[in-house]
């Protein structure tokens, strides 16, 4: 935003001491601030709409196929995709949730791994919580990065690699979003 013009009628004078700046002067500004603050981004975030089987022991890409937010459409639902049209330095962040039941499916591990152009960039890995006398366990990871964009033809997808001895594991998503990935450009 461009500040063209900033004018006072005065200030008025505290009589501190002989040492302080004369507060009575009127000073009156006529430049245009160009340049300050900026902006952040593109910035999306995105979800799964329901829940989504993967593969035990092998790496799955998360179908985030809702966007909860996309300033700049940047964001693919059909090829669960972010890839910026700014250049830059973005901060993004992936998170999964498994919800099991104990009988049938078992995690030990789930890996949330943020992928840059197909290959791993970031992966953070957790481990399940077991709940005594109850019929489930979980386990939720999360991955956070700074990431370089081209501005062109750079994107992240976000993927899960679910250890475990038996069943399917599932990701939930819940009414709060528990599966998602986002981020923003970093003002530079």
């Amino acid at each position: 935003m461009a500040i063209s013009k900033i004018g006072s009628t005065g200030i008025v004078n505290d009589s501190i001491g002989p040492n302080q700046l004369d507060e009575t002067a009127n000073y009156t500004f006529t430049g245009t601030i160009t340049g300050a603050g900026g902006v952040n981004t593109p910035a999306f975030e995105a979800t799964i709409g329901s829940t989504q089987a993967v593969t035990l022991n092998g790496i799955t890409k998360v179908q985030l196929n809702t966007e909860s937010y996309d300033s700049d459409n940047c964001f693919d639902t059909s090829t669960y995709r972010f890839t910026p049209t700014t250049a830059g330095k973005y901060f993004i962040y992936g998170q999964i949730y498994f919800y099991n039941t104990a009988g049938s499916n078992t995690v030990q591990r789930g890996d949330a791994r943020i992928y840059k152009n197909g290959s791993v960039h970031r992966s953070q890995m957790s481990g399940v919580s077991d709940y005594p006398n109850s019929s489930f366990n979980e386990a939720a990871a999360g991955a956070t990065a700074i990431i370089d964009f081209n501005g062109t033809t750079d994107y992240i997808e976000l993927f899960v690699y679910a250890a475990g001895s038996s069943g399917t594991p599932t990701l939930s998503n819940g009414s709060e979003n528990y599966v998602r990935l986002g981020g923003f450009k970093i003002i530079e």
